[in-house]
């Protein structure tokens, strides 16, 4: 299995994404429980909102998939999600 480095970016539906925050961390937890999801975290900075995922798939599309029903999708506060596989030269999940 690869992991993939996804990039969450958030529209600026603050409210919205705060009321949805407690599904949405259940929803990565439960991933993260099985061992989906490696980490996980929001942007620290005044920058666009948004969050890095750590995950461990067999493709993107299984990423993708993975991720498709998490609540922020759901009620479209997430309006671009990147998956790209990341080849970690040191680390806790380098191959």
């Amino acid at each position: 299995m690869s992991v993939y480095a996804v990039t969450y970016t958030y529209d600026d539906r603050t409210d919205l994404r705060m009321q949805t925050r407690p599904e949405h961390r259940a929803f990565l937890t439960g991933l993260f429980d099985k061992g989906v999801v490696l980490a996980a975290g929001a942007w620290a900075d005044d920058g666009q909102p948004g969050g890095l995922l750590a995950v461990r798939a067999e493709s993107p599309e299984d990423v993708a998939a993975a991720l498709d029903d998490d609540p922020y999708r759901r009620v479209g506060v997430l309006v671009r999600r990147d998956i790209r596989q990341w080849d970690q030269l040191l680390g806790p999940w380098s191959g």
